[in-house]
Order: structure tokens, then C-alpha cells, then sequence
């Protein structure tokens, strides 16, 4: 279903032009119209989900066997030194539209963007209490 709302639903689905680089039944990839990086692209599925724990697992799956394919494929002919695929899921994990989406992002030596994080240290006694509710 797609929502009538949803910018993203409108680029997936063509009622909005974009820089189209890879589309199929199921997804559209675009490049971003405001890029971290050069060939910062997004996978869009064509029907709406909030977020990954909205998406069906047999799309899930899909989506990401398509980034590493797109990755393979942007890394060799943008000559790219590295590549991150993010998706966010949640205003805290820092998503903006919500609509599920990844991005694709070739990375170049010097570009001027991280995504890191700053390493915590918990105690054993935190560490042991999150592995006891995970792991139930």
C-alpha cells in the first residue's frame, strides 16, 4: 500500500521525478537530492512501511540483497575508497522520513564525513544484565 502522504512513496512510484539509477517492481534507487557523499543513493520500496520493523521479512531480505549488490556495483564505477549502508529506524537513530529507506554511501579518502561513535564501558554487572534479556 502506499500512503498518499509520504514524499518517498511519491519518488518510489515515479509522481515526482528523480535521478533514477536502479528500479525494479519492488524498489527504486535514487541519488539523494541532498548527498553526505558523492553517489549518496537511497533504496526505496514502492510500498509504504514506516521503518525496518514494519517492512515484511521476505522484503527485508530483498532490500538488503539489493544494497550489496548496488554497493558492488557504485564502489567499482564511482572508484570509491570504502562504503557504509545505513538505515535508521526511529527519531533517536536519527530517521527523518519514515519511510523505510537505506542509504548507500561511497566513501572517499578525506571526505569529510564520520559515522562513528563514541565507545562506552558498562560494568559486568550491566553487561550481564543485558545479555540475561537478550538472550531469554
Amino acid at each position: 500500500m502506499k500512503k498518499d502522504d509520504c514524499i518517498f512513496c511519491k519518488l518510489a512510484n515515479g509522481e515526482i521525478p528523480t535521478r533514477s539509477i536502479y528500479e525494479d517492481e519492488d524498489f527504486k534507487v535514487i541519488l539523494d537530492a541532498a548527498p553526505a557523499t558523492r553517489g549518496h543513493a537511497l533504496i526505496l520500496p514502492k510500498e509504504h512501511a514506516d521503518n525496518l520493523y514494519q517492512l515484511p521479512e521476505e522484503m527485508t531480505g530483498r532490500a538488503f540483497v539489493l544494497a550489496k549488490k548496488m554497493a558492488a556495483s557504485m564502489t567499482k564505477t564511482l572508484e570509491c575508497q570504502g562504503f557504509n549502508i545505513v538505515q535508521n529506524n526511529g527519531e533517536a537513530a536519527g530517521q527523518t522520513v519514515f519511510h523505510f529507506h537505506i542509504h548507500l554511501l561511497p566513501r572517499y579518502t578525506d571526505d569529510g564525513q564520520g559515522l562513528f561513535w563514541e565507545p562506552r564501558h558498562y560494568s559486568d554487572e550491566v553487561l550481564d544484565e543485558i545479555h540475561s534479556r537478550l538472550a531469554e
